[in-house]
């Protein structure tokens, strides 16, 4: 009897009832967020239809008859848009070049910040780089605008030493750089807080054995450093990837102009302007949406793949 006493009280189904009445508060905490995902994550995903249907909003989500015969019928008209191709290209160049550019920017400033000594300097100089990730790109595109636009201080400059202006805002040559440099500016200092985390983590006797081994501040980066930072730099990479045909709306909304629309044009800006700015074409807009989401899947299970044929750690 007591042997039998013994297994039941060891038995999977009691232990698991152990743990969540000791966890019991800790679950009641999760119900928000359970609840928050649920509304605004999973139950929107039924106007994905939307994507594949004749949307009226008349007659609703249902009432809508099918894009075409087979329900594809947005996807073949966004697919034959020559202009969708040239969206598609800008997006593609801006989001992996801005990718690739922040990713940089964010470890270098953070190696700049970890080597500053002066405790008081270095905590003036990081609050510096990190503020302006908190002022809105409408604010941000003002700052631009300001300088760089027709009526800026940099053409103000110009002219008052008789000089021509020049239409830096508007020009496509210059546009992109804009793009880049205000994101660096922006978002690099609070890029490298997460980097500047691992930085403290590693171990203090690696620099001094290194010290006593002649090694210079280069060599330390280079071979302690990087070293101890790159599978947070994978890793931070492989989630980023799944943005890069995101490519900033918000930034670029606030700072394009029809001059720049050839090499500035994104698929979301493309489907603001057709879709929602016009208040037409709901199921073209919903084919893009839902093409973006369907790429950018794929490419975070490339990189991660890729990542771990590396011998690196990923996410899934």
């Amino acid at each position: 009897m007591n042997r039998k006493l013994i297994i039941k009280s060891n038995s999977p189904l009691n232990d698991l009832g152990n743990r969540t009445n000791k966890s019991k508060y800790l679950l009641l905490m999760i119900i928000p967020a359970i609840i928050f995902y649920v509304v605004f994550c999973y139950l929107p995903m039924y106007g994905i239809l939307i994507a594949f249907k004749d949307f009226y909003p008349k007659k609703g989500i249902v009432g809508s008859a099918w894009a075409g015969e087979n329900g594809l019928g947005n996807f073949q008209k966004i697919f034959k848009d020559p202009y969708f191709w040239t969206v598609l290209r800008n997006t593609i160049i801006i989001g992996v070049s801005k990718l690739l550019i922040s990713f940089v920017a964010a470890i270098v400033m953070a190696l700049l910040i970890n080597e500053v000594r002066l405790r008081l300097f270095k905590k003036t100089f990081q609050t510096i780089v990190t503020f302006p990730h908190f002022l809105s790109w409408v604010i941000v595109a003002g700052l631009v605008f300001n300088i760089f636009g027709i009526s800026g201080i940099i053409n103000k400059a110009l002219t008052l030493n008789g000089h021509d202006s020049m239409t830096i805002i508007y020009d496509k040559k210059f546009f992109l750089g804009l793009i880049f440099a205000s994101d660096v500016w922006k978002e690099a200092g609070w890029s490298s807080i997460i980097y500047l985390a691992t930085m403290a983590g590693i171990s203090p006797e690696l620099y001094e054995a290194a010290d006593i081994d002649g090694a210079t501040r280069l060599q330390k980066i280079w071979n302690i450093t990087l070293p101890a930072i790159k599978p947070t730099a994978i890793l931070l990479l492989i989630l980023s990837v799944g943005g890069i045909l995101s490519a900033g709306f918000d930034q670029i909304i606030n700072m394009y102009n029809p001059g720049v629309y050839e090499v500035a044009d994104i698929l979301d800006t493309y489907i603001y302007r057709y879709t929602l700015g016009s208040g037409q074409r709901p199921g073209e807009g919903a084919a893009i949406g839902l093409f973006k989401s369907v790429v950018s899947f794929i490419l975070v299970i490339m990189v991660d793949r890729i990542a771990k044929l590396c011998g690196e750690r990923g996410i899934i």
